[in-house]
């Protein structure tokens, strides 16, 4: 059975998702799509997990001649895309999932990507335990991420607005993710810096061997 904050998580992007990409538009053409296009010239492997699909903004830099295989816990978000795939023409397996219990064998896929998701996952550390367990020993898994800035002043300001933040939009502001993916058991390769006081960071990390 879901928990309460799994269950509001998957309420709040099925009512925002008919805005998303609105929301968004300037911030992903000034910005977030040249991150994207740099994550994805780093994925390596023939069979690929995107978690957090959302509405397919990853989808035009999917790599030819991989397996893909994109989940999201929100159905509206995966409604949109579904319809951005067909638009696209592009090949890829897209399923109704919660990243905290995906439906996929042990040593499922070479690697796995999730882009601005783990600011969102109820339980992240339990997310990325998850990543962990369905990618192959040594498989990537890259994340981008916007995370908690480490200064005194503007963290304790992103602590305090992050219950606002979460109600309003979804995303929890305060989110450490690289001590997450730490916590998670994951060896982290490693971490860029895209954002002015890492607001935005590149994570790349391993399933242990």
């Amino acid at each position: 059975m879901e928990d309460k904050a799994t269950i509001q998580t998957q309420s709040r992007y099925n009512r925002i998702a008919p805005f998303y990409d609105l929301m968004e538009a300037i911030v992903e053409r000034l910005v977030f799509q040249r991150w994207r296009e740099m994550l994805w010239s780093r994925v390596r492997g023939e069979r690929v997990l995107e978690v957090g699909v959302g509405t397919g903004k990853n989808l035009p830099y999917y790599r030819q001649g991989i397996r893909m295989t994109a989940v999201d816990m929100s159905e509206r978000m995966l409604e949109r895309a579904r319809r951005r795939a067909q638009k696209l023409r592009i090949d890829v397996e897209l399923q109704l999932m919660d990243i905290q219990n995906l439906e996929f064998p042990d040593a499922t896929f070479d690697a796995a990507v999730a882009t601005f998701v783990f600011c969102s996952v109820p339980d992240p550390v339990l997310g990325l335990r998850e990543l962990e367990r369905v990618v192959k020993p040594g498989g990537q898994i890259l994340l981008l991420e916007h995370v908690r800035v480490n200064k005194p002043l503007i963290g304790s300001l992103m602590d305090r607005l992050d219950p606002l933040i979460l109600r309003l939009a979804g995303p929890h502001i305060k989110r450490r993710t690289v001590e997450n993916v730490k916590k998670a058991g994951l060896e982290i390769e490693w971490v860029e810096e895209l954002a002015p006081g890492g607001l935005v960071k590149l994570i790349i990390a391993r399933r242990a061997l």
